[in-house]
């Protein structure tokens, strides 16, 4: 199984984020500048991603290579303790691919938003998950800036508030926290950590709703803006193996143990 499953325990408490909406921030552009330069000149990123937490009321534990890259391309591996990773997920722009590869099954030309989540259980596309792991803004207008206090700004736009703060007046500003909004159920939160010239080391993504994922996601080995040819975001489908459905997936999904 790609990610074990380990015992339950209590998740740590999710961050405590001032409350909205504020006032217009007079140094909105300058704060969100800063606080996203480093993310926003990210091209690629390949790193290894320790996953622990919980999906759908399992606990999960395990080992991801990881490689994105702009626009809209992402390949996932996750590691078997020996022997060939457990499955391959890639996807490039409205294309993805799964392997399988210890139930010899493949999954083709799927929506990469709905396999990623049939598999995992977070609802996260290519590009999504780029700017998760990397704590970046998409669309954020500087002129839609609040100012929250002293050492918080919210950047909104039509799908996400980004929280940024900084330590002390003349500290750098951060993005430590992203709130994706949604009509559904699919709304999810994103807090960041630690780290080193602007880009977090440690992720936490969580549903809203507190029921259906909450994943910290430990970043090393990074490397960013090095070249990922078109090979890594293809998957090469053995001889015998069985096409299977996004149904498929969903009910016995790599995450393990969903029926």
């Amino acid at each position: 199984m790609a990610l074990a499953l380990v015992s339950a325990s209590c998740a740590s408490p999710l961050m405590t984020l001032p409350p909205g909406p504020g006032a217009p921030a007079g140094d909105g552009r300058e704060a969100l500048t800063q606080a996203t330069t480093a993310c926003r000149a990210v091209r690629t990123i390949s790193a290894e991603v320790g996953v622990s937490g919980s999906v759908g009321g399992h606990r999960v534990r395990g080992q991801l290579l990881v490689g994105l890259a702009d626009p809209a391309a992402v390949r996932l591996e996750a590691l078997a303790p020996a022997g060939p990773p457990v499955f391959i997920f890639v996807a490039r722009a409205d294309t993805a691919t799964v392997l399988v590869s210890n139930d010899n099954r493949f999954l083709e030309r799927g929506e990469p938003t709905a396999v990623l989540e049939a598999m995992t259980g977070v609802p996260l596309g290519p590009d999504e998950l780029r700017l998760v792991l990397i704590g970046c803004v998409a669309g954020a207008d500087s002129a839609a800036v609040q100012q929250l206090g002293d050492d918080w700004r919210l950047a909104r736009d039509a799908t996400t508030d980004t929280y940024l703060h900084r330590t002390s007046g003349t500290a750098p500003w951060r993005v430590v926290a992203s709130i994706r909004k949604a009509g559904d159920s699919t709304g999810w939160r994103a807090e960041y950590a630690g780290g080193a010239q602007g880009l977090p080391s440690a992720v936490r993504v969580t549903a809203l709703d507190g029921h259906r994922f909450d994943l910290q996601l430990a970043l090393s080995q990074v490397e960013i803006n090095q070249p990922l040819g078109d090979d890594v975001f293809r998957v090469r489908i053995p001889g015998g193996a069985e096409a299977i459905t996004l149904e498929d997936l969903r009910r016995s999904g790599p995450l393990g143990g969903r029926k």
